[in-house]
């Protein structure tokens, strides 16, 4: 539609509403400006409302879809549907909030910027200044792992993505459930000078097979929680520090509404048996093989995304991620194999 469709009146009014709309949008952003610097109070309180925006958005595109059920009670059915998950969504955005808020108060209020540089890393993976024995990124490394039905691969392969500079290496990370592909993702980890790891961005894809299909293979049904550095305001976070220590806290990722983990450190010298509640669900065999000199990291982690969801994860000087436990639920994941050290020979499978 044209300006020259509008009759005068009409037209001065709607500019008068566009200048209005600007002029509100500079003062928000000097309203969301922070005067006591606590930019991450501010960032939860931002995404809060957009959480809101979406959930309203996610109401009316459900109710559009509903008008044009012609049946009467499956249309009824279906707005009511609607409003129960408006309302649930709006409970999610709270727990979100409350979420942040936590991680705020751990985390701490300054702007997250942190510097990601060419100067700060390393280029060349086959000749690491400082690697992170507790991430390996040698080129050809390969981990199997088993757990709840599921077979993960992973492999460093020789492929790097060059992100603002940064040369950033690929682990490819495979996930089968039943022999059918499930999930396909090039992650992208960038080795700091000093030792440290950090997480540049990943490409997920996710797959999903159909009853009916002839012949029935895995499509792609999405690509939720992708991101990068430098993209969308996207931020590369810490996957592992330089020298792990106990009460470190830290965000793997920064996507707003997409990809936001959050790591901390529990222990940097576990070993089973001394580990109290860190011993649940662990496989006993396995950590004593991996963890007897008392010098397995054990993380928590969990996503701002998905309040009240979270993982430990345990990881072995020299060879890395090798156990994951969901207490809550009960479900573990754990290394069967790797192809580059010695411990990994015919270790228990669950």
């Amino acid at each position: 539609m044209t300006l020259r469709h509008f009759k005068a009146p009409l037209l001065g009014a709607l500019l008068l509403a566009c200048a209005a709309t600007a002029v509100q949008a500079d003062n928000d952003d000097d309203d969301n400006e922070p005067r006591d610097r606590g930019y991450c109070t501010a960032t939860a309180k931002l995404v809060f409302s957009a959480c809101g925006f979406e959930a309203r958005d996610d109401l009316m595109l459900a109710k559009a879809k509903c008008i044009n059920v012609s049946d009467a009670r499956d249309r009824a059915q279906c707005l009511a549907d609607a409003r129960d998950e408006y309302k649930d969504n709006g409970k999610s955005c709270r727990a979100q909030l409350e979420g942040r808020r936590a991680a705020c108060a751990v985390l701490g209020e300054g702007r997250y910027d942190p510097p990601f540089t060419p100067d700060l890393f390393d280029s060349d993976f086959r000749q690491l200044s400082n690697p992170n024995p507790y991430f390996p990124l040698s080129i050809g490394n390969r981990w199997v792992y088993l757990g709840e039905g599921e077979r993960n691969v992973v492999e460093v392969v020789n492929e790097t993505k060059n992100i603002e500079g940064v040369t950033c290496i690929v682990y490819r990370d495979l996930v089968y459930q039943d022999g059918q592909l499930k999930e396909a993702t090039d992650d992208w980890f960038a080795a700091g000078r000093d030792g440290s790891t950090w997480y540049c961005g990943e490409e997920v894809k996710d797959y999903a097979s159909f009853d009916g299909d002839v012949p029935r293979r895995p499509e792609l049904v999405s690509r939720d929680g992708s991101f990068k550095h430098g993209v969308e305001g996207n931020k590369a976070g810490l996957i592992m520090p330089a020298r792990p220590r106990a009460g470190q806290v830290y965000l793997e990722e920064f996507a707003l509404g997409e990809a936001e983990d959050v790591s901390q450190i529990l222990s940097a010298n576990y070993a089973f048996g001394a580990g109290g509640a860190l011993d649940q669900l662990v496989p006993r065999d396995l950590a004593l093989r991996l963890c007897g000199n008392r010098d397995c990291v054990v993380t928590k982690n969990y996503s701002l995304l998905e309040p009240g969801v979270y993982a430990l994860k345990y990881y072995a000087r020299g060879i890395g991620f090798f156990l994951e436990t969901k207490p809550l639920e009960g479900q573990r994941l754990q290394l069967t194999e790797c192809n580059f050290d010695a411990r990994c020979v015919a270790l228990p499978v669950p």
